[in-house]
């Protein structure tokens, strides 16, 4: 750099240093392997208590499932019937012809049909928790893809910012030098300190941006975000076709969940229908009377009457047939944002891809030969030194944009690449 020729020589050995300890990655200790953002993935699914939580909503509405195929249980009755209240044998349980001691067993008989539709309907409450389980761990995968993305990205903001600040810092012993020769102003000077002050401010943002990353991968993978991180990865391709995005997004996890909210509403319209049907009660009795006395049986039945069915039974089911109508309805109108949604970010993301291909190829390296002519119409007394240092300033500038944009489309293809679940499995059937 041109400027080190108006510097001290333990000016330019310090300036090499400090040069030198920019260029390297952060320090990290030898044991620890680099985390990879798949790896990172893997660790916040298989930490997750969300999931585990879900998978135990699954086992209580697969055991009620269970539970409701069953008969309901028996129920033991015991009473004393007709005892004398007056008289000489007054409370009497065994003088009077008719006092009774009784002891009953009752059973409601549910018809099979009515069962097996609770069952089922307690089996698509389980079978929508393990969508709801397969919905979020496509967000748990999502959300720790876009941490590690956005850590990556701002430690090389800050290895940009660092670098700026030894820039300025190299600009202000420079523009001195000049100024103390005679050939440059007290305004150059001025000029470079007000732009170390202003790297300072924006590598300290930059750090604290850097350190809340970190916090946030570390909500997800725990210890592991101390570890330096790996090599980015390919993130070129989605796994997305507007084409066809209509028919891949009826796979969609949210889509999923509501596909199952749907099929249990249609359950519970099947098992109120069922409902409407009575359900039968026998009961065996024996009845034991005095010792002068034979002892008796009795059997009986008996049926519940349906005598206002327009307004209970048929109310049910109309209630369960519009709870299933706002389902569907939910469904369909999901459906159309997430086609919209999803086209938007794959344009975005190409727009973004775009973009970033235009920083590299114009706009960086014009950039950067604004500097080099700069520099040289410095050296032949065409330009001042400020005009050297806002080309600097603007080449950083352009370099901390391009890490911006790449950092912002590379969110884009985290919630594109994960849109759908990678790590999750589904429990047994």
């Amino acid at each position: 750099m041109f400027f080190t020729n108006f510097m001290p020589r333990r000016h330019r050995l310090a300036l090499a240093f400090t040069l030198l300890l920019c260029a390297l990655p952060p320090a990290a200790p030898a044991a620890s392997e680099p985390l990879g953002l798949e790896q990172s993935v893997q660790l916040a699914v298989g930490r997750s208590r969300q999931l585990s939580g879900m998978d135990a909503a699954v086992v209580a509405s697969r055991e009620m499932a269970v539970a409701a195929r069953q008969l309901p249980d028996p129920v033991v009755k015991f009473g004393v019937d007709n005892v004398p209240a007056s008289g000489p044998d007054r409370f009497s349980l065994s003088n009077d012809f008719m006092t009774m001691r009784r002891i009953a067993v009752m059973q409601e008989l549910t018809g099979t049909d009515k069962r097996e539709r609770r069952a089922d309907a307690y089996q698509r409450r389980a079978d929508t928790s393990l969508s709801e389980k397969a919905a979020a761990a496509a967000v748990i995968e999502r959300d720790t893809a876009i941490a590690w993305l956005d850590s990556y990205f701002l430690q090389e903001l800050v290895r940009n910012a660092a670098a700026q600040v030894v820039q300025a810092q190299h600009a202000i012993v420079a523009s001195e030098g000049v100024y103390r020769g005679g050939k440059g102003s007290l305004a150059d000077v001025l000029a470079a300190r007000s732009a170390l002050a202003m790297a300072q401010d924006r590598a300290s943002e930059t750090a604290r941006r850097s350190t809340s990353a970190t916090s946030v991968l570390a909500r997800w993978v725990g210890a592991a975000a101390a570890r330096p991180l790996a090599q980015l990865p390919m993130l070129d391709t989605i796994p997305l076709d507007l084409a066809a995005l209509d028919s891949q997004l009826a796979h969609h996890p949210q889509l999923g969940v509501l596909d199952r909210r749907l099929d249990a509403a249609r359950a519970e319209v099947r098992s109120a229908e069922a409902a409407r049907k009575s359900d039968w009660t026998v009961e065996l009795a024996f009845q034991q009377r005095g010792p002068a006395y034979a002892s008796m049986v009795s059997i009986g039945a008996s049926l519940p009457v349906q005598w206002d069915r327009r307004n209970r039974q048929d109310r049910e089911v109309a209630a369960r047939v519009a709870l299933a109508g706002q389902a569907l309805a939910e469904r369909e109108e999901a459906q159309r944002s997430h086609v919209v949604e999803t086209r938007v970010m794959i344009e975005e993301w190409n727009n973004g891809r775009e973009r970033i291909a235009r920083f590299e190829r114009e706009l960086q390296p014009l950039a950067m030969e604004r500097v080099s002519a700069a520099m040289a119409a410095y050296r032949g007394g065409k330009a001042t030194l400020s005009e050297v240092l806002a080309a600097q300033r603007e080449e950083t500038a352009v370099r901390a944009q391009a890490l911006e944009l790449r950092m912002a489309t590379a969110r884009l293809w985290a919630q594109l690449h994960f849109l759908f679940p990678h790590g999750v499995k589904e429990m047994s059937k």
